[in-house]
């Protein structure tokens, strides 16, 4: 039977394994020693030869020899071919294992699924089986020799009562030149389709159920079968040992010690024992044994399958599970923690320290955070939070990348965004561009810094766009016309329907009266939020100021079905400061026209409407930054 020592090497200790050192059985020792005896006497014989009877000039020649074996001994791959071959040997023993047939399944699908307390239900499920009993002990007979020495012949099996003898008439009358492992599991497939009929198998779900098993059944006694006539490849098998033998006759030569009085390199002692080229035998000749031990494990060494015991083991407790434990039930009865909604099997003393140790909960059960940071915080104050930081912070590349990714009606309208973002690009570095303030101190987000730092809202989609114009020093009129989303027809040079501008004007005067009421609470409301798409900026063709002064706001045209344009015409020697995106207002209501805000010296604010007409989000109006410069007209833009 197998070695068994995994109880003594239960727990790890300090020099845990020291114990199965000293064992004999199934060992290292038993295995290899004598051949390691028998390399001993020869390295000694030949020692013996060179030291005492050979001459001088014979004595020459052996040490050249020598010298020549240590050095080209390490050609030979011992290592590399002898461990991958010890692991495909290893890997194919613990396959062979889980390949034997065993009946545990097969017998409790049996004693489930056929059903019948009298003697002829008996009958069936002890017989079906013996016939797989039977069926294992046969391919067991044909691969192991323990098994076989104990059933050498068919009388064997018969007079052992796994086969009667009218039984072994049937099975010797089928003539095949094969193994005929397999007749008995047809008999069972036999028997089964008869239960069936019969109606001691109730259903074809438990027919099939218990044909499925037996051929699992069937199918481990075939992989047997296979791994018994295919082997591992008899040449890798020869190279292995050719490797590991070769190897070790050339250090009986070369590991030999030679005078010392000569000089060579590396022998400056004379030690007598080779004590490391012994352990390097012991080591690399005893892989070779585990392999050779392994390479069939259904033999009778001391590693090798008990098959006899597992005849035996298999055989009474399927015997016994489809016949005296068929239909045996013990009388039901509560249990003793029947009442006990937390039940705790009770501990020994020796095991007591189980209850001392708390019960797992996770990894992060035990993390300590600080408690000013397990409050939850509000998400407008995040979005707050990001924004503010992002204020102090310029980065012209966040526009420029707000230009690229975020989607636009047309491509005429992102190329203008396009164009737009390197007009910035040349204008922030200008030398003619001074710094731009404003006068309410409160609001950073409508800021400028010196280095013409955008607001936060460009890193967002947005609904409207502010834009801030400054004027160099002249008396010319930084933004000359504004439109948003006119017709076709109206970019030509065509003038707005009447209805339009009526609408507009209505709404115009509306508007001022909010900006009046807001004027004498002396707030102005500022929003943070999303957006959805930025507007596009295209510099039509210029005007004069003259006509820039007359025009005013409300005979701006809005259409309802058509995506705006945010168009603007600066003059020859305005400057562009930046173009900030802001959230628009009400998703239900359109925003009809832009306010006037208040405006004090030259300095005036301008607010943008949303760039098209799909459906807002509530928010409110967002006021961005301011123009400077002399203006004709009191009138927003």
């Amino acid at each position: 039977m197998t070695v068994t020592y995994t109880a003594r090497v239960a727990n790890a200790r300090f020099c845990g394994f020291s114990k199965l050192l000293l064992a004999w059985r199934g060992s290292i020792y038993k295995v290899l020693y004598k051949e390691f005896l028998a390399f001993f006497a020869m390295y000694a014989a030949i020692s013996i030869t060179y030291r005492f009877l050979l001459f001088d000039d014979q004595k020459r020649y052996f040490e050249k020899l020598a010298i020549y074996c240590n050095h080209y001994a390490s050609l030979i791959p011992m290592s590399f071919v002898l461990g991958f071959y010890v692991t495909l040997v290893v890997n194919r023993w613990w396959s062979q294992y889980t390949s034997i047939p065993l009946p545990d399944r097969l017998m409790c699908v049996l004693s489930g699924g056929l059903q019948g307390t009298d003697e002829r239900g008996r009958l069936l499920r002890r017989t079906m089986m013996r016939y797989a009993s039977l069926s294992a002990l046969l391919i067991l007979r044909s691969v192991s020799t323990a098994v076989f020495k104990r059933f050498p012949t068919m009388d064997h099996v018969v007079e052992a009562g796994f086969m009667s003898r009218e039984e072994r008439k049937k099975f010797e009358c089928l003539h095949s030149p094969y193994n005929k492992y397999w007749i008995p599991c047809v008999w069972f497939t036999n028997l089964a389709a008869l239960a069936r009929c019969e109606g001691r198998i109730k259903d074809d779900h438990t027919l099939k159920l218990l044909l499925q098993e037996l051929n699992a059944f069937r199918g481990k006694c075939s992989m047997l079968f296979h791994y018994d006539m295919i082997s591992v490849p008899l040449v890798y098998t020869q190279v292995v040992t050719l490797a590991v033998y070769s190897f070790f006759l050339v250090c009986l030569i070369g590991r030999q010690f030679l005078d010392p009085n000569q000089g060579y390199p590396g022998h400056d002692l004379d030690l007598y024992v080779p004590i490391f080229t012994l352990l390097q035998f012991f080591f690399y000749a005893g892989w070779l044994k585990v392999a050779e031990q392994l390479i069939n494990p259904f033999g009778e060494d001391d590693d090798d399958f008990e098959t006899n015991w597992l005849i035996d083991r298999n055989f009474q407790v399927s015997m016994m599970a489809v016949d005296e434990m068929y239909g045996d039930l013990p009388m039901m009865e509560r249990d003793r923690y029947w009442n006990d909604s937390n039940p705790r099997p009770p501990y020994t003393a020796a095991t007591l320290f189980v209850l001392r140790r708390p019960s797992f909960q996770g990894s992060t059960f035990d993390m300590a955070i600080p408690k000013e940071e397990m409050h939850f915080q509000p998400l407008e104050d995040i979005a707050e939070n990001l924004e503010e930081s992002g204020s102090h912070h310029p980065n012209m590349a966040l526009f420029n990348r707000l230009l690229k990714v975020a989607p636009s009606p047309t491509g005429f309208m992102g190329g203008a965004l396009r164009r737009t973002s390197a007009q910035l690009q040349r204008l922030r570095h200008s030398p003619s561009i001074d710094q731009c303030t404003s006068e309410d101190e409160d609001d950073e987000s409508g800021k400028i810094g010196k280095a013409g730092s955008l607001p936060s809202g460009l890193g967002q989609e947005t609904q409207s766009t502010v834009c801030s114009f400054r004027e160099e020093k002249g008396a010319r009129t930084p933004l000359l016309d504004v439109h948003f989303g006119a017709k076709r027809q109206e970019r030509r040079g065509g003038p707005p329907p009447a209805s339009e501008k009526k609408g507009m004007r209505a709404v115009d005067e509306k508007n001022e009266e909010v900006w009046q009421i807001r004027e004498e609470r002396g707030e102005l409301e500022v929003s943070r939020g999303e957006a959805q798409a930025p507007a596009s900026l295209c510099p039509p063709s210029p005007l004069s100021s003259s006509e820039t002064s007359t025009q005013s706001a409300s005979a701006i045209p809005f259409p309802s079905r058509h995506p705006s344009a945010f168009l603007f015409h600066p003059n020859a020697h305005s400057a562009l400061e930046h173009c900030s995106s802001q959230p628009a207002i009400n998703r239900d209501r359109a925003v009809p026209a832009i306010p006037k805000p208040p405006c004090s010296g030259n300095k005036m604010s301008f607010l943008a409407v949303p760039s098209h007409d799909e459906p807002q989000r509530f928010r409110s109006v967002s006021m961005g930054s301011e123009l400077t410069g002399s203006w004709a007209d009191d009138r927003s833009v």
